[in-house]
């Protein structure tokens, strides 16, 4: 699946050859610490991942004119069959393109993909509590604070909190406008006057 959200930004399926430019997305410092990785980012571990990922999972990548210039993955948050319907998010924009636009064209493909096509109800992910421009485009599409985790992560000699964040969407309004559908509203109708 490709998409084109804007002009300037495609959003599409990571590739092999993507490996590099992910290595340098997460060697930009604020791409790092706003996640969980590390300082030096390999290259060959980049390309590892991206040939590891399962068929039902997905790591999306946004290029600029050919430059990738941020991913995200969305995969199951969990393989037990109770949580099948849970979707684990986690993603990430180059420092000089943060503000430009990626992130909501990540996360558009990405919604897309879990409501439309996977069928998730509820989608998952963690942020940094001091990151106001992530916590601003979640909110955009949905997400909620649901808790927050004291002492998350370690990062640049501290531990740091981060808050838990959702998106739930109950079965009946995955895909739609969020409004039941006229045969159900009729059906409830239907059984409020029987009642009265």
């Amino acid at each position: 699946m490709t998409s084109s959200p804007g002009p300037d930004i495609v959003v599409r399926r990571a590739e092999a050859r993507d490996a590099d430019a992910l290595r340098a997305i997460f060697a930009s410092p604020g791409a790092m610490s706003g996640t969980l990785q590390l300082p030096f980012p390999s290259a060959a571990v980049w390309a590892k991942r991206i040939a590891e990922i399962p068929g039902d999972e997905f790591m999306l990548v946004a290029e600029v004119a050919g430059e990738v210039v941020g991913d995200l993955g969305l995969h199951a948050a969990s393989r037990s069959p109770r949580r099948r319907h849970a979707g684990l998010i986690g993603m990430s924009v180059r420092d000089d393109w943060q503000g430009r636009g990626v992130g909501s064209a990540l996360l558009a493909a990405a919604v897309e993909l879990a409501d439309r096509w996977i069928g998730y109800t509820r989608l998952e992910l963690m942020v940094y509590t001091d990151n106001p421009a992530a916590l601003a485009l979640y909110r955009k599409f949905g997400f909620e604070i649901e808790g927050t985790a004291r002492g998350y992560a370690m990062r640049d000699g501290a531990y740091v909190d981060a808050y838990m964040m959702a998106r739930y969407r109950p079965r009946e309004t995955v895909g739609g406008s969020g409004a039941r559908p006229a045969a159900a509203r009729k059906h409830s109708k239907a059984a409020r006057k029987r009642r009265a």
